[in-house]
């Protein structure tokens, strides 16, 4: 080997940048995550005895182990760099047991950003590994394991195959679920507002303002509008105040999530895979962290950077503390390595999110806003009630020069203007009065950046683990998915005043309408439903929470973590056994009313997901629910219209082309050949030119993938999607620049050795 010190680090990301720092001397290696887990498909936990983990070291890491034992028995030192986190922790203790490794040769150290001068730095002051920090991992691991190894089955039995449960993805799922029964439940009550156009006497320009009364009926806006005419209106008041605005902390791991959302349009899963590859190439600290504290290094080449190029009075420096609930780890926040990279190199997606952390970091030691906030109120003769205008002058922008936090609902156009110099007393002229139609709007769904902020404000889960929660639930188990929400239509009257004549106008009012949101699908509503009835405790939001406390305590070394299984285990086995014992399977059925034939109607959930049914035995007819439908909310109208499936849509060489709905979304039947609709096609509207296209196109698409080499239980596969290695169940990338056509065994065999099975996962169309 290079020299006589082995480094390990997690990811192969890392492992060039910091052998080029650490020179021949070193020899840095990756562990590519865990080389040792519970086995996946047993429970790999000793109950009886203090809940042991039985871990295993997984096929895919056999030839990783086999390499990391050889060259750290050949060093004379192994240096164990995994990640500064629990998880890490836990890494770095299962290499130092699956190797076998000498105390005596053994070095734990951490760095938060993959920089020259933090990994010497780290060499200088090594440590032992903390375990009580794998004891916290430990718990979480071997009680997740516990309630999904327990609850999944139930589902499978009670509800359908193939299901899952979590401790903390189902109570994600409970607030993305009482959310939307929320919506259900909320009827939209009307209203009407009055907007007003006022010119100040003298002036050309013009101010918009709103009633301060919301007025309750067609009927009570007419009546407003008539009283008001030929009114005089002058300014009653005038109220100025002078605030300060602060700028945001810099970026801990869920801020982070949440303001790449709003701002960059970010699912949580990418904003977490492009942090990784700018912590890897140096860019930025390490990107797990609760902690918003910066180093004084850090806060020092911000001072100078803002001195020097926006002068003294753009700089305060200050120290954030961190408020999250149940906050971890001692890390620093998320900033850049160097403040003085204002640009990086990379795709779009990195150098978006790279400016994004260097902003945020930036502003946050940058003076406050000064702003002057103008309350301004108009009164009428004719009628008591107000209108109210509000302005926001910026005095010194501060830290606005550089930054502005974003916003998870758009703030509404009006909230903001621009006044002239006003006071009281002053004139103002009518030029068109507004009474518009408007809803009471129900709460908002949750946006991947909504529910991240939510989940953190319980405690529930932690920032690290929420991209993998928001993916298990829209991907992997599709108990919700990430859509637009319609809306609810109605047609209202809207009313105006100009030059003293009352006109009125429709216009279609549409209320509760979405987009981006997480919706949930009828699995996840029946499943919750389902846990909350037979296992309020694990799906009660303070008990998670107090969960996560727990865990924190065993990290501080107060309790020990089989301590905290065994409080949970006992009475939630119990649970379970009392649950096996109802042999029934869970039914939901709802009745919707009778067809124009006298058939009943209902809507329930089969084994094969929700559908709608229409009379019994012979005749006896059924169709699958559309995507977004839920039982709970369908009307019978929507369900009539369902079952005009199946659809003759007409023939082709003398064969009938049916459009229909099925398990998997809706699809064209042509004889013994099955063609699936593409988006935006509905099987109910459907023309038969677009049926030929489609079947014609079906017919001449090529095979999914072609096999280009084979060697025994190896296979060179060009997917749909390129070329990779096959072996048994799992999948290898084959690195950018190599010929696939030229990959011999030995080849592929080292391709397996360095690198980690794909996941699989399933397309993510644009919506």
């Amino acid at each position: 080997m290079a020299g006589s010190n082995l480094v390990i680090v997690e990811s192969p990301g890392k492992v060039k940048t910091i052998q080029q720092y650490l020179g021949k001397d070193y020899l840095v290696k990756a562990s590519i995550g865990h080389i040792r887990d519970l086995e996946e498909h047993k429970l790999g936990v000793d109950v009886e005895n203090g809940f042991q983990p039985q871990y295993v070291i997984p096929a895919d890491k056999k030839k990783v182990v086999a390499e990391l034992s050889k060259l750290a028995a050949q060093a004379d030192t192994v240096w164990l760099a995994s990640d500064e986190d629990r998880e890490g922790e836990a890494i770095s203790w299962h290499l130092l047991e699956t190797l076998k490794l000498p105390a005596g040769k053994t070095r734990r150290i951490v760095f938060h950003e993959i920089t020259k001068s933090a990994i010497l730095e780290a060499i200088e002051h090594p440590r032992g590994i903390d375990m009580n920090l794998v004891g916290a991992q430990q718990a979480r691991r071997v009680l997740d394991r516990l309630v999904g190894f327990e609850l999944s089955p139930i589902l499978w039995r009670k509800i359908q195959p193939k299901l899952s449960a979590g401790r903390v993805q189902s109570v994600a799922l409970r607030l993305i679920v009482d959310r939307e029964k929320e919506i259900m439940a909320f009827e939209p009550a009307p209203y009407y507002r009055v907007e007003g156009v006022f010119r100040p006497e003298g002036a050309k320009t013009t101010v918009k303002a709103i009633l301060d009364t919301r007025l309750g009926s067609e009927q009570e806006a007419r009546q407003f509008l008539e009283d008001s005419i030929g009114a005089t209106y002058r300014i009653a008041s005038v109220e100025k105040k002078e605030g300060v605005r602060m700028p945001s902390a810099p970026f801990t791991t869920s801020t982070l999530q949440q303001e790449a959302a709003r701002k960059l349009h970010f699912p949580v899963s990418t904003t977490m895979r492009v942090a990784q590859v700018l912590y890897e190439r140096g860019l930025i600290t390490y990107m797990r962290t609760d902690s918003t504290n910066l180093s004084a290094l850090a806060i020092a080449t911000a001072k100078q950077f803002i001195v020097e190029n926006f002068g003294e009075a753009y700089l305060h420096t200050r120290q954030y503390r961190t408020k999250s609930k149940g906050a971890q780890e001692a890390h620093e926040a998320i900033r850049p390595t160097y403040i003085s990279n204002t640009e990086i190199e990379g795709t779009p997606q990195e150098k978006k999110l790279y400016e994004l952390i260097w902003k945020r970091t930036v502003a946050s030691q940058m003076a406050e806003s000064r702003v002057m906030n103008t309350t301004l109120k108009l009164a009428s003769d004719k009628r008591p009630e107000q209108y109210g205008v509000q302005s926001v002058e910026i005095l010194f922008d501060g830290f606005m020069k550089v930054y502005l936090e974003g916003r998870d609902e758009e703030p509404e156009a009006d909230e903001q203007v621009v006044l002239p110099a006003l006071k009281k007393g002053d004139r103002m002229y009518e030029e068109g009065l507004s009474a518009l139609s408007k809803f009471t709007t129900p709460p908002s769904r949750y946006s991947e950046a909504t529910l991240v902020k939510k989940l953190e404000e319980l405690g529930i889960g932690r920032p690290s683990t929420y991209a993998a929660t928001v993916d298990t639930l829209t991907r992997s188990r599709g108990y919700a998915v990430k859509g637009d929400k319609e809306g609810q239509s109605f047609q209202v009257n809207n009313l105006s005043l100009k030059d003293g004549v009352v006109r009125s106008s429709r216009k279609t009012e549409v209320v509760g309408a979405e987009k981006g949101k997480l919706l949930p699908q009828e699995i996840g509503l029946i499943v919750t439903d389902y846990l909350v009835k037979n296992f309020a405790e694990i799906l009660d939001y303070d008990f998670t929470a107090n969960v996560e406390a727990d865990f924190d305590q065993v990290a501080e070394g107060k309790k020990p973590w089989n301590q905290v299984i065994a409080a949970f285990y006992s009475p939630f086995h119990r649970q379970v056994d009392e649950v096996l014992q109802d042999r029934n399977y869970t039914k939901v059925t709802r009745e919707l009313g009778t067809a124009p034939d006298g058939d009943k109607v209902i809507a329930a959930f089969g084994k094969f997901g929700p559908y709608v049914q229409k009379g019994e035995g012979e005749r006896r007819q059924s169709a699958s629910l559309a995507k977004g439908q839920l039982i709970e909310t369908l009307t019978l109208q929507e369900a009539l219209k369902l079952l005009e499936l199946p659809r003759v849509v007409g023939q082709l060489e003398g064969v009938d082309v049916v459009a229909t709905r099925g398990r998997f979304g809706p699809y064209l039947k042509y004889g013994d050949k099955n063609v699936k609709l593409p988006r935006g096609k509905d099987p109910l509207t459907i023309t038969l030119e677009e049926c030929e296209n489609l079947i014609k196109e079906s017919s001449e698409a090529k095979p999914a993938q072609t096999v280009l080499a084979e060697f025994e239980d190896i296979k060179v596969i060009n997917g749909r999607y390129g070329p990779y290695i096959k072996q048994g169940a799992s999948n290898f990338k084959i690195p950018k620049g190599t010929d696939p056509q030229k990959l011999t065994l030995a080849d592929c065999q080292a391709i397996i050795a360095q690198g980690a099975p794909t996941k699989k996962s399933f397309v993510r169309r644009k919506k």
